[in-house]
């Protein structure tokens, strides 16, 4: 697990769980690994939530959405700002030889799976991104809202929805959801000129299920922070030509190295930069690398094991 902060206070959190998942399978005492990447943005309130709720909830994402919808009720007249905090949620379950992943956003989950007699890993995309600038997501936009011409539009060089947000799935943006919150205290830049009666965003993941083979060597679980300096392959041959030890790290940097390229300065210089001003060079990135030895995969039980990831005030 790595991440690095840009923003002036860093907006992500994450997690992994790993041993009793019986909170939300059915069976006797059934076994584990939960990981979780929460992009947040606009604040870190979404995020945080979310680490310290999603997997307890994670047979409904919407039991989450629900419940931070309540924080947002109850903080509404004294923080406002909350109404337009959200988090993208990615979200993996390796349960009995299956890996679930579930997706409300734009973070991204890659495997890197080797086949017999290979030296080289290959890159297999196990989500989709939820971002409008994707022109799937764009079209699915505009079927859910005919009569919404400016659900989708661009501005500063990249669509958005409603000229706000990027993503069309999120945990919070309740200002996005709840037509209620459009109105003061909210800041005039979060109120639309055009009322909604239907939420423009929404929280339903994205679901796909993977059952492992023996060529599935590692999954590496990140926010969009760190797809946009690395593609799938170079993420993964980074993982698989190095030792485990550190690995998280290295591919931060990796894609520090990049992001310091394309605006032609050194790594040393990006890393001097403070947060905030940083944002400009690149996003907050976290990730998480889980990795698969398939002869345990099936083995049970798992030790019991949980962390949380993120920036935390000093």
């Amino acid at each position: 697990m790595a991440v690095i902060q840009a923003n002036r206070m860093c907006e992500d959190y994450s997690q992994l769980e790993s041993g009793p998942l019986s909170s939300f399978i059915s069976g006797d005492h059934p076994q584990g690994t939960f990981a979780g990447v929460y992009d947040g943005h606009a604040g870190s309130e979404a995020s945080k939530f979310v680490s310290h709720n999603l997997f307890f909830n994670l047979k409904a994402f919407s039991t989450t959405e629900e419940d931070f919808l309540s924080l947002v009720k109850k903080q509404w007249m004294n923080n406002p700002q909350i109404a337009s905090v959200g988090t993208c949620c990615l979200a993996g379950v390796l349960h009995d030889g299956v890996l679930f992943v579930a997706n409300a956003g734009d973070s991204r989950a890659v495997l890197g799976r080797v086949e017999r007699g290979s030296k080289r890993a290959s890159a297999v995309q196990l989500s989709n991104e939820h971002n409008v600038n994707i022109a799937s997501v764009r079209e699915e936009l505009y079927a859910l809202h005919p009569d919404d011409s400016q659900v989708v539009i661009m501005k500063h060089k990249c669509w958005r929805v409603r000229g706000l947000i990027q993503v069309s799935r999120s945990i919070g943006d309740v200002y996005l959801k709840r037509a209620e919150f459009q109105r003061e205290p909210l800041l005039p830049k979060f109120r639309l000129a055009e009322t909604f009666e239907k939420p423009i965003l929404n929280s339903e993941p994205e679901v796909t299920v993977h059952k492992l083979q023996p060529e599935d060597h590692f999954v590496i679980f990140a926010s969009d922070g760190l797809w946009e300096q690395l593609s799938n392959q170079e993420a993964v041959d980074i993982v698989h030509n190095f030792p485990r030890n550190g690995i998280a790290k290295r591919l931060l940097k990796a894609a520090l190295h990049e992001a310091a390229k394309k605006r032609e300065m050194r790594y040393a210089d990006l890393k001097k930069i403070d947060p905030g001003v940083r944002r400009h060079f690149h996003d907050d990135i976290t990730l998480i690398i889980v990795f698969i030895d398939s002869h345990l995969v099936s083995k049970s039980p798992l030790p019991p094991y949980s962390i949380k990831g993120g920036v935390f005030p000093r």
